[in-house]
């Protein structure tokens, strides 16, 4: 028998439907799995769990405990009061269950040392559990010619980063959102940005564990970009550790 592969720990999100399902279904995108089974790990699609948008660490904490690592996925956004801000126009598929869990999840990772990749809506999860805030419309704070849905663009990455140890300096990344992070919360440090200035890095040095978090798409193209699969081969590598 061969190594067994670290487990990588994705929460499903809610969805209103699914091909062949007659009800509401609870999904992941294949990219992801497909990515982290390329990278080495065997990923875990778990329950979301939080009735009335309460969520239990302690509960989570124990759900965790069959998972090497933790990766936070991208999907609709963030409802705005976790974050202690006024809703906008355009939030979408907001979900206070998912979003309860998800910020659970985030909050034991760091406190416990998980091994966390946080990507896309993810990123402000963790930045919304340490005390941060979102941009909650890009267009409308970075302008409409430069948005970030459907576009592939140049990120630089700091030197000397965990980031820039698995990418390099410089990455074309897949980006598909309409909010990114504003105020950062604790102890969260920004390793990359967007030409416009926009942070798509970000770390914790202090976190007792491996974290890691990107606001692009690296599963959009890990396929054909070793850069974007050694994300994913990042966290299964810290899993097996």
């Amino acid at each position: 028998m061969g190594e067994r592969r670290p487990r990588i720990a994705i929460p499903a999100r809610f969805s209103t439907s699914a091909s062949a399902l007659r009800s509401g279904a609870e999904v992941t995108s294949r990219n992801l799995v497909e990515a982290v089974w390329a990278a080495g790990g065997e990923p875990l699609v778990i329950h979301p769990h939080a009735p009335a948008g309460i969520a239990d660490d302690a509960e989570v904490a124990s759900r965790l405990e069959v998972a090497d690592g933790v990766l936070l996925p991208g999907g609709g956004d963030l409802a705005a009061h976790w974050s202690g801000q006024e809703a906008h126009a355009t939030l979408y598929d907001v979900d206070d269950e998912q979003d309860a869990f998800d910020l659970a999840v985030a909050r034991v990772c760091l406190a416990r040392g998980i091994p966390l990749l946080a990507v896309c809506r993810g990123l402000q999860v963790v930045n919304a559990a340490r005390g941060g805030t979102v941009v909650q419309d890009m267009d409308e704070t970075y302008g409409e010619m430069r948005h970030h849905r459907h576009r592939v663009h140049a990120i630089a990455v700091d030197e000397g980063s965990l980031l820039s140890s698995v990418v390099g300096d410089k990455i074309e990344s897949s980006c598909y959102h309409h909010q990114c992070l504003a105020s950062l919360g604790e102890g969260m440090h920004v390793v990359a940005r967007s030409e416009e200035g926009v942070i798509e890095g970000v770390e914790i040095p202090q976190a007792p564990g491996w974290f890691l978090g990107v606001q692009w798409h690296p599963e959009d193209t890990w396929a054909t970009d070793p850069q974007q699969l050694a994300v994913f081969s990042a966290v299964v590598a810290a899993g097996r550790r």
